[in-house]
């Protein structure tokens, strides 16, 4: 175990030679240039490390991922200000504040200081942040890799973390591809004939800790080797599951609200975080990001025990093609017969254009079949009104689950003034009523801040 295959960089002087511990072998990636945004990260790495070989883990520091992925704000005149404003829309949730540090739950998942936010190892008028998806990135590392060396090697993405109950930061994974990043031993037995009940190995972690021995915070070093643990990496297989399966869901974490404090601030964060956004990348959004968003849309109140929400994802683009169409069709004939000229109606349709360029598209649906029948029309309306609240409700909180996921939308009424038509194109039963449409995508650019306003003027008090 730890035969070494090829040259193996230099040991440097100073600490930086490999670092062996039972046939495992750590070695650092020196070399590399200043990584700039839309530089080509694996040509980089296969070019300072050509002595790479099959079943190699190679642990990039994330921030060299940021800056190959433009993952950079400009700091502007006042960088502790740009900071904090890059901290906040990084931020999904607080877990814990004291003083200036805050603990907070990302868009990506994570709970760490700062949003992961960093102002160290780059200019400074610029400000880090973390990778989109790390994962995809350790993914499309791994391929470059392939491609350029014909090897076969796992890619860890690290990140410094704090870590609870303990002093000091280490290193974990935030990517990964290739590498088993859990090892579960529940159900097996100890030396002693023990019962394993709980034990689950984060090996990633204990990967990209193990490399930070050679990388170092100011070393230059942001890219290492960790080489004799082929067992835990897939030679020949499949990416894996990433680094998002170390991300304990919300339901199980015991600390996932932190303090009342941060409680209370992460509630308003939540809410602030929803934006419309009309202007979306290519990148496409998951189709598990869109249930998640159901899932908190649904747990919104209802009236009578009912569940009156349905949400239909147009992920057939025949089926959204014929859908905008009849929808713009019907839209144009109601605005000629409003009176309006033809450039008058081309104008309009135009606002359109954000349901037939959004990466994916929602429709809302109200089903009534748990509204109750009343002969009069005074309490037949009342009824109607209680299961639109209802609906707006869970509508509310779809788009607010995107967006703590950093996942822009936009909510539109169009399917509203054409029902039937929609019903008919999505094949919907007649007690389902569309109410909008959602375009969802990934913002192309970050929305302008959000000024403070004031509840006084709306509050009335009795």
């Amino acid at each position: 175990m730890g035969d070494v295959v090829g040259p193996p960089p230099s040991p440097a002087p100073n600490g930086g030679a490999a670092a062996r511990a039972g046939g495992v072998q750590i070695l650092p990636v020196p070399g590399l240039p200043e990584v700039t945004p839309g530089a080509d990260l694996a040509a980089l790495i296969a070019a300072a490390a050509p002595w790479l070989v099959d079943g190699d883990v190679l642990v990039v520091t994330s921030k060299i991922i940021s800056k190959a992925e433009g993952m950079l704000v400009p700091a502007g005149d006042d960088r502790e200000a740009a900071r904090e404003a890059a901290i906040d829309a990084e931020t999904t949730a607080v877990v814990a504040t004291r003083g200036r540090t805050r603990i907070v739950r990302t868009y990506h998942g994570l709970v760490l200081a700062s949003a992961g936010v960093d102002t160290s190892n780059v200019d400074q008028d610029t400000i880090a942040l973390l990778p989109r998806d790390s994962d995809a990135s350790a993914r499309a590392l791994r391929a470059g890799l392939r491609d350029s060396l014909g090897v076969d090697v796992g890619v860890l993405v690290s990140d410094t973390m704090g870590r609870p109950w303990r002093v000091g930061v280490a290193d974990v994974a935030i990517g990964a591809a290739g590498v088993r990043p859990l090892r579960d031993l529940r159900g097996q037995r100890d030396g002693h004939g023990n019962d394993l009940a709980m034990t689950v190995v984060a090996d990633a972690d204990q990967l990209a800790a193990a490399a930070e021995l050679v990388k170092g915070k100011s070393g230059g070093v942001p890219v290492a080797v960790v080489r004799g643990v082929r067992k835990l990496v897939d030679v020949g297989g499949d990416d894996g599951p990433g680094a998002a399966a170390l991300v304990r869901v919300l339901d199980e974490d015991m600390f996932a609200l932190g303090t009342a404090e941060a409680r209370a601030l992460g509630h308003r964060e939540a809410v602030t975080l929803r934006r419309s956004i009309r202007h979306f990348t290519s990148q496409e959004v998951a189709p598990d990001a869109i249930a998640r968003a159901v899932a908190s849309a649904v747990t919104a109140p209802a009236p009578h025990h009912t569940t009156p929400w349905r949400f239909v994802h147009v992920a057939s683009d025949d089926v959204r093609k014929r859908l905008l169409t009849v929808m713009r069709d019907a839209w144009a004939a109601d605005l000629r017969g409003d009176g309006f000229d033809e450039a008058a109606i081309a104008r309009r349709l135009k606002r359109g254009d954000l349901l037939w360029e959004a990466p994916a598209l929602v429709v809302p649906a109200l089903a009534l079949d748990g509204a109750h029948t009343y002969p009069d029309a005074r309490r037949a309306t009342s009824e109607r009104a209680m299961f639109q609240v209802a609906m707006g409700a869970g509508v509310q909180n779809f788009l607010v689950a995107l967006a703590a996921e950093g996942i822009g939308s936009c909510w539109i009424s169009s399917t509203m003034f054409c029902a039937d038509l929609v019903r008919a194109e999505l094949d919907l039963p007649d007690d389902w009523h569309p109410m909008g449409s959602v375009a969802v995508g990934y913002p192309a650019e970050d929305p302008r801040p959000r000024p403070p306003r004031d509840g006084s003027a709306f509050l009335v008090t009795r």
